[in-house]
């Protein structure tokens, strides 16, 4: 049974249509990368899976529970946390406090603020720091530990990178790697390719709210990855019509 389903799922923005139809599979203690270009579906997916937005059709299903109707703070007692793109700190807040914001749904399990600590020290260093204080990536650090304070099973990550440097990006991915090495299975949407293509086990390209490709890491190359990217790979590529991303 795989940690995460999605069946034929829709979602519209008022008459917009966001998704089509999409159905995937996410097995535990795994990483799903979601590429695509801007206004693909990326993080109306997310927006499902964190119950911030109500498919119009079909289901979501997480630990072979419907929780379709759940809210977001529902889905976090669930055992799903989000880090959005933009991160959402509250600046007047130190990072302690924001820190402590995301235990207040906390499930038992590994992290708290020690284990947050440890994964990013320089946090540690800036604990009582304003969190408008912080640079671009040491806000991000915090944002993602605020969302391991909740322990969650599933960690749904929102553009990682954006807007930081490549050495930032870096350093946040080799905590990312320590996070699914303590079993949390990661739903990441993430416009720096190299880093999604080293972390996934299974790679999902979006275009236009459908699915036009899904692959291991392994078996892409920059040319598969670009026609996917632009359409190309609609008709043409077998991983398309697959059962899901778990390749089984």
């Amino acid at each position: 049974m795989s940690l995460l389903e999605l069946e034929g799922v829709t979602a519209h923005y008022g008459h917009l249509q966001a998704l089509s139809e999409l159905s995937l599979e996410l097995p535990a203690a795994e990483t799903l990368a979601v590429i695509g270009a801007n206004g693909a579906g990326k993080s109306t997916l997310l927006a499902l899976v964190s119950g911030e937005l109500r498919p119009t059709r079909g289901r979501v299903l997480f630990q072979g529970r419907d929780v379709t109707s759940h809210p977001p703070h529902r889905r976090v007692s669930d055992g799903i946390a989000l880090v959005p793109e933009g991160r959402h700190l509250f600046e007047s807040l130190t990072v302690e406090e924001n820190l402590l914001v995301g235990a207040a749904s906390r499930r038992k399990g590994h992290f708290d603020l020690g284990a947050v600590y440890e994964l990013f020290p320089f946090v540690r260093e800036r604990r009582r720091n304003r969190a408008g204080q912080l640079s671009g990536g040491e806000q991000q650090a915090v944002a993602i530990g605020r969302a391991l304070m909740a322990n969650p099973v599933l960690l749904l990550l929102d553009e990682v990178s954006l807007g930081l440097a490549p050495v930032v990006v870096r350093d946040l991915y080799v905590a990312l790697r320590r996070i699914v090495e303590e079993g949390t299975t990661l739903l990441l949407v993430e416009q720096d390719l190299t880093q999604a293509l080293e972390i996934a086990d299974q790679v999902l390209c979006l275009l236009e709210g459908t699915v036009v490709l899904r692959a291991e890491p392994s078996s892409l190359d920059e040319a598969t990855v670009t026609a996917a990217y632009f359409g190309r790979a609609r008709a043409t590529s077998p991983a398309a019509g697959a059962p899901g991303p778990s390749g089984g």
